[in-house]
């Protein structure tokens, strides 16, 4: 696995916040330039306090992060966080290659 990138609460923690589709698209949409959470809240149909939830997930998980301007926080994707994420990834698609190798190896065999 990959060392060092993400411990198993923090795994969990990402792929529970990448499981919603308004989370992946509040992602999405902060990584591509930061947002206020108002601003966040007036695209989608659910109240402010719900999108603060969503956030506040995403937070947790490290993939955003918040900075306040003046009254307003400002949400940005951490790509850092993407990038530990993409990592585990790729470790989990080499393993699932090796696995197809193998049996293919065994089926050769044959």
């Amino acid at each position: 696995m990959v060392v060092g990138s993400l411990s198993g609460a923090d795994t969990d923690r990402v792929f529970h916040a990448l499981a919603d589709a308004t989370r992946r698209d509040i992602l999405i949409r902060v990584i591509r330039s930061g947002q206020s959470v108002s601003e966040l809240a007036r695209l989608y149909p659910m109240s402010f306090a719900a999108v603060q939830k969503h956030v506040a997930v995403l937070e947790r998980a490290a993939l955003v992060s918040k900075t306040r301007r003046g009254r307003e926080q400002i949400v940005n994707g951490e790509v850092g966080a993407l990038r530990r994420v993409s990592l585990l990834l790729d470790a989990y698609e080499e393993i699932w290659r090796q696995r197809v190798e193998q049996i293919s190896a065994i089926l050769d065999e044959e």
